[in-house]
C-alpha cells in the first residue's frame, strides 16, 4: 500500500485509518497484560489476601462483640433501634390542639458536667410508649433551638445562650405538627412542621396524644488514647430545666399534668416534677413524681436521651477489613505494569509504535483499572459472603442494623471496595512512570497508604482524623454504612474503621490524588527521554 507522504516540514506520515487508535492501543495493552502469567498470579494473590483476611478477621471477632450482647433497646415503627428514655410531664389531647410554655435551657444537675445534647422543651407523643411516634421542640444545651421527630429528623431554629429561655409552642392539626418559637411572645417564628400519623395498636392513625413538656440528658461520653489502643468511657448524666407559662389548649384530659420516667432505667434516679406557686411574695416548690399537678410554673429533671440508636459496629468495615492488605499487591501490579518495560528497555519500542505517549499511559491506567476493579469485585463480594454469616451468627443482631447485601449502602461499600482498589492500581501506575522504579514506587505506595492505616489508631484523635481526610486513605471511607446524625453526639474512631467525611467525599479523594499523580506522569513523560 502506497503510504502518503506530507510535504509540510514535520509533518508525520499518515497510514492505515484507525492504526493507532485508542481502541488498538487498550488492545495492546491488555495483550501485555495477560501474556505474562506472573501478573494474574498476583492478582489471584489479591484476592484470596483480602477474602482470607476478611474472613479471620471476622473469626477473631468475640462472640460478645459479634451478637451485641445484652437485652434489645426499644424500636420505632419501622424497627430501627432508637433511644427512648426521658421526664415526660404530660396531659392527653384529643384532637386538634397546642403546648406552649417558656423554657430554659437545661442545665445539669449538682456538681455534673452538662450533657452537649441535653434538651428541654414541649412534645406531643402518640403514647408514653418507649417507640411510638413523636414531634419535640425544644431547647439544648449548646445546639440552640431544635425541632425533632420520628427519631432521626432533626431542623435546626435559632441560637440560644446559656441562662436564656424562648417560648415554645407545638401545634396539632390533625396529623400535622408545627412548631413555632418566640423570644417575646409577640413576634413567632416556625421552625417546621412534621407528620405524626403512625399507626397505633389498631393499626390506625392515633386520635388521642400524649402532650406537655419533657426534660432529657444523654450519656456524656469520654475517651483515652493510648498505643494500639482506646478506650470510651460513657457516664450517665442528669440536667433540669425551668417551664413557666405552660399552656395547653384544646380538648384534654384530665385537668392535670401526669409525670412519667418514659423508658426508665431502675439503674438510674427517677426525674422530678416540681411546681412552684405564687403566695404572696413566697414561692414554694412542691415535689411531685406520679401525683398529679395543676401548677403552670415547674421545674423538671431527668436523664435519657430521645433520639436514633446508630448501630456500634459497621458491618460492612469489618467484612472488608481485608482488602487494606490486598491494596498492597495490586499497587505492586500498577507499578511493575509500567516499570517493567523501563527495566526491560521494551518502553522504547512502545513508544515508537505508538509516539504519543500521553494515549500509551492513558490505555495503561484504563487496563490495569479494570482488572483491578474486576478483581475487587470479585474479592469484595466473596469476603461478604464468607466473613457476614459468621459476624452475625445464627441471628440478625442489632448490632449492625438490619443490613444485608442487597442494600443500597452495602452494595455501595462492596463495590466502592472495588473501586478504591483500581485507583489505588492507577495511583501506583502513575508513580511508576514518575519514578521509573519498581522499589521506590512501591516504597512510596506502603508510606502513603500502608503506614497511615497502620498508625491511625496511635496518633491523637484530631491529627487522625486530618490524616484521614486529607490522604489517599480517604478512600476507604467509601466502606462506611452506618447512618450519621447530627444530634447524637458520637466518637468516630479511626480503629474502628469510621471516618469523619461522608463516603463518596471519601473515593473523590481518592480519585483527585490517582487524576494528579497520572497527569504529573503524562507531563513528565512528554518532556523527558525514555
Amino acid at each position: 500500500m502506497t503510504t502518503v507522504m506530507s510535504r509540510r516540514p514535520g509533518a508525520r506520515p499518515v497510514g492505515r485509518p484507525g492504526r493507532a487508535g485508542f481502541p488498538q492501543l487498550l488492545h495492546a495493552e491488555w495483550t501485555k497484560w495477560r501474556t505474562v502469567r506472573r501478573w494474574g498470579v498476583t492478582l489471584l494473590g489479591a484476592v484470596l489476601v483480602t477474602v482470607l483476611v476478611s474472613l479471620f478477621s471476622a473469626l477473631s471477632s468475640t462472640a460478645e462483640t459479634a451478637r451485641g450482647g445484652g437485652p434489645p433497646g426499644p424500636t420505632d415503627a419501622d424497627g430501627r433501634p432508637v433511644r427512648d428514655a426521658f421526664s415526660f410531664a404530660h396531659r392527653t389531647l384529643t384532637g386538634d390542639g397546642s403546648i406552649t410554655a417558656r423554657v430554659s435551657v437545661p442545665a445539669a444537675t449538682g456538681s455534673g458536667a452538662t450533657a452537649e445534647w441535653a434538651k428541654a422543651g414541649v412534645l406531643v407523643k402518640e403514647s408514653t410508649r418507649p417507640g411510638a411516634d413523636y414531634a419535640a421542640l425544644m431547647l439544648t444545651a449548646r445546639h440552640g433551638v431544635r425541632l425533632q421527630s420520628g427519631f432521626t429528623r432533626d431542623v435546626a431554629g435559632s441560637t440560644v445562650s446559656p441562662g436564656d429561655s424562648r417560648l415554645l409552642r407545638l401545634t396539632r392539626e390533625g396529623p400535622k405538627v408545627t412548631g413555632y418559637e418566640s423570644a417575646d411572645g409577640r413576634d413567632w417564628k416556625k421552625v417546621g412542621t412534621v407528620d405524626l400519623d403512625g399507626p397505633d395498636s389498631t393499626g390506625r392513625a392515633p386520635h388521642a396524644v400524649a402532650a406537655g413538656f419533657f426534660v432529657a440528658s444523654p450519656d456524656i461520653q469520654s475517651r483515652e488514647r493510648e498505643f494500639g489502643s482506646a478506650s470510651i468511657d460513657q457516664r450517665p448524666s442528669a440536667s433540669a430545666a425551668r417551664f413557666e407559662q405552660v399552656r395547653l389548649d384544646g380538648r384534654a384530659a384530665p385537668a392535670a399534668w401526669q409525670h412519667t420516667d418514659v423508658g426508665g432505667d431502675p439503674a438510674r434516679d427517677p426525674g422530678e416534677l416540681r411546681s412552684t406557686e405564687n403566695k404572696g411574695n413566697e414561692k414554694t416548690e412542691k415535689t411531685e413524681k406520679s401525683r398529679a399537678n395543676t401548677g403552670s410554673a415547674f421545674t423538671l429533671s431527668g436523664s435519657g436521651d430521645i433520639g436514633p440508636a446508630p448501630p456500634p459496629n459497621d458491618l460492612a468495615v469489618m467484612v472488608l477489613d481485608g482488602a487494606q492488605l490486598g491494596l498492597v499487591l495490586i499497587a505492586a501490579l500498577g507499578v511493575l505494569f509500567v516499570t517493567a518495560e523501563y527495566r526491560r528497555g521494551m518502553i522504547r519500542t512502545t513508544f515508537a509504535l505508538s509516539p504519543r505517549r500521553g494515549r500509551v499511559l492513558a490505555a495503561k491506567a484504563v487496563v490495569i483499572g479494570a482488572v483491578s476493579f474486576a478483581a475487587g469485585l470479585v474479592a469484595a463480594f466473596t469476603a461478604y459472603l464468607v466473613s457476614a454469616p459468621r459476624l452475625r451468627g445464627d441471628d440478625k443482631p442489632p448490632i449492625f442494623g438490619d443490613i444485608a447485601l442487597g442494600d443500597g449502602p452495602m452494595l455501595r461499600a462492596v463495590i466502592g471496595t472495588a473501586a478504591v482498589l483500581a485507583l489505588i492500581a492507577v495511583l501506583a501506575l502513575g508513580l511508576g512512570a514518575l519514578l521509573r522504579s519498581t522499589a521506590a514506587a512501591i516504597t512510596v505506595v506502603v508510606v502513603v497508604f500502608v503506614l497511615p492505616l497502620i498508625l491511625l489508631s496511635t496518633l491523637p484523635l484530631d491529627l487522625a482524623h486530618a490524616v484521614q481526610r486529607l490522604t489517599p486513605v480517604a478512600g476507604f471511607a467509601i466502606q462506611n454504612t452506618l447512618p450519621r446524625y447530627d444530634q447524637v453526639a458520637t466518637v468516630c474512631l479511626p480503629e474502628e474503621g469510621c471516618y469523619p467525611q461522608g463516603p463518596w467525599t471519601g473515593l473523590a479523594t481518592l480519585a483527585a490524588y490517582a487524576a494528579v499523580v497520572l497527569g504529573a506522569a503524562v507531563w513528565r513523560l512528554r518532556r523527558r527521554d525514555v
